[in-house]
């Protein structure tokens, strides 16, 4: 064997060797990037699950509270801005812009629920309705589901980012088209409350 013979060899294992290890961490990249958008669908249905109750509580609530109406079109339009902020994520936990303006509405929504469920108090037949009581259970069992995978998601995510951010995946996710991971938080410590809804 000639030594260029034995040159060609060695490159030639060297880069056998750097295509697997580039794969490897793509593959890596993905599989995390996957358990990230596998969280953030699990909150999407609990969400979507929240805000098809709503209308049913505010119905509900409308015929006993008829001097409230601020109240109610308060909370329906906080869950119409809500639900336009879930259809602009689209499922990608990647568009930080959507993700900040859903946290930032699903607290709003949050925030005019306890409004509601503050005023709610108020009426002691509504207390007593059972097709109240029914919906209020509901969304208290649906709010902790949203708490649960909110963070399940943001474990997910945190692995995700933490494993883009080392070295050598560092080298390749963003030219690969790896985008950070937006985390799902609620900016104000008030609208991290989830809604009292005891009756």
């Amino acid at each position: 064997m000639t030594g260029s013979l034995i040159a060609l060899i060695v490159v030639l294992i060297v880069l056998v060797i750097l295509v697997i290890w580039v794969v490897k961490i793509y593959n890596a990249l993905v599989k995390f990037r996957e358990r990230c958008k596998n969280g953030w669908s699990q909150i999407d249905v609990q969400l979507k699950r929240r805000h098809d109750l709503i209308p049913n509580l505010v119905e509900t609530a409308k015929g006993y509270m008829s001097h409230e109406k601020e109240t109610l079109e308060a909370v329906l339009q906080a869950r119409a801005s809500a639900t336009q902020a879930q259809i602009n994520v689209n499922g990608d936990p990647t568009k930080g812009a959507d993700m900040q303006a859903l946290a930032q509405a699903e607290g709003q929504l949050t925030g005019a629920l306890g409004r509601l469920m503050a005023v709610a108090e108020a009426y002691p037949d509504l207390k007593a309705n059972q097709n109240m009581m029914q919906l209020s259970e509901e969304l208290t069992t649906t709010e902790n589901k949203v708490a649960f995978s909110r963070q399940a998601y943001n474990d997910s995510c945190n692995q995700y980012n933490t494993y883009k951010q080392q070295f050598p995946p560092v080298l390749f996710a963003n030219m690969l088209g790896f985008d950070n991971a937006e985390y799902f938080e609620i900016e104000e410590p008030s609208e991290k409350e989830a809604p009292k809804v005891s009756f």
